[in-house]
């Protein structure tokens, strides 16, 4: 039986979820087929897997696209937790899983290095019970990968040079599990979002600020109780930029912004992001034919960091070729998953003297 708020009786056989789909024509995933085989009841957990469930990246189209709220993507993540439960999942889920239970991340880190990124940056670690205007949630990758620790760096430097009141949690810091719910591994989910909840509001701030659009939808979407009002810290920087606080760097190259899905598609923030790019850039600034709602997913969520891809190609690689093809020197972006895709696609394009990857927050702290 399936939850009763999977509206999949509702479905009209359109296609309209899996023409959007933005791995339907490179995989075996077809979210039109589930869903009439979830209606019909002909779903067999044997075969889920075969059928592309692990191809999903929760990008959310489909169900932007169902014009009869059917809910595909949620469908996806109910199977998932099927093959979760019944221990049919890939080496390297299991292992993120585990790690995160264990250590608080998907990243096989242990929580002790958590605080590594802020070295020497002096930045202040709120203890329970004390205060800031603003508590910066920094996320397992900026915090453990080589690469993102770049942005949560460069996001400090703009912080400190606006003058803001902020602090983090420090090693208390715990993965806000978006990806593990997406993944199906609800019991888990349930389990930190109480905890971080509890976390976020043993603090005393004005607001939370999330580097990442998957911890920002997490508190704002999946979560219940947080007290203070969570931004992405685009919007944020832009609240800081309207105000004349925000210092930042000027950019003298030809640079385009791809739209993170679990901060557009799914959050709508649009508009933020690229007033702060228009402030770098100015007329420099181009836009992707495919923006905003039709932006083209990264391949980097919905657990798919993990979940190895039996398709062939990336979306990121199409996205670096887009950008050549505007004469884009930089791709700028606002999420960790969407640069960690693009530098390897960057690589595997044989791109990486042609085209920079960029977090908003690492062009903006350029100069300053």
């Amino acid at each position: 039986m399936l939850p009763s708020t999977l509206n999949v009786a509702g479905c009209i056989q359109c296609g309209r979820c899996s023409g959007g789909c933005p791995v339907s024509v490179k995989s075996a995933l077809n979210v039109r087929r589930l869903v009439y085989a979830a209606l019909e009841q002909t779903l067999k957990t044997s075969d889920l897997s075969a059928l592309g469930v692990w191809e999903c990246t929760a990008c959310t189209t489909c169900n932007l696209r169902c014009p009869k709220n059917v809910k595909p993507a949620d469908l996806v993540v109910e199977l998932r937790s099927r093959l979760v439960e019944g221990g049919r999942m890939a080496t390297a889920v299991q292992a993120a899983l585990e790690s995160t239970f264990l250590q608080g991340n998907p990243w096989s880190r242990a929580r002790e290095k958590r605080l590594e990124w802020a070295k020497d940056l002096g930045v202040k670690v709120l203890a329970p019970g004390a205060a800031a205007d603003t508590l910066l949630f920094v996320c397992c990758t900026n915090s453990y990968d080589e690469r993102c620790r770049k942005t949560a760096q460069a996001l400090v430097r703009l912080l400190k040079a606006a003058e803001v009141d902020f602090g983090i949690l420090g090693e208390e810091e715990t993965c806000c599990s978006s990806e593990q719910k997406r993944l199906g591994e609800e019991g888990l989910f349930e389990e930190l979002s109480k905890s971080n909840v509890e976390l976020l509001n043993s603090r005393r701030v004005n607001r939370v600020v999330t580097l990442s659009p998957h911890c920002f939808n997490s508190f704002k979407n999946d979560y219940k109780g947080v007290k203070a009002p969570v931004l992405h810290y685009t919007q944020f920087l832009a609240e800081l930029l309207e105000s004349g606080k925000l210092k930042h760097g000027r950019l003298d190259q030809a640079v385009t912004y791809h739209d993170p899905c679990f901060l557009g598609k799914q959050n709508k923030v649009y508009d933020e992001p690229r007033r702060l790019l228009d402030a770098a850039a100015g007329t420099r600034f181009v836009e992707y034919d495919r923006n905003r709602e039709t932006s083209l997913c990264c391949e980097g969520g919905g657990g798919r960091m993990w979940a190895e891809s039996e398709s062939k190609g990336r979306l990121a690689e199409v996205r670096v070729s887009d950008a050549l093809e505007m004469n884009a020197r930089v791709i700028a972006t606002a999420c960790p998953f969407c640069t960690l895709t693009f530098e390897d696609a960057v690589k595997t394009t044989n791109s990486e003297d042609k085209v920079r990857i960029a977090d908003i927050a690492e062009i903006l702290a350029e100069g300053i």
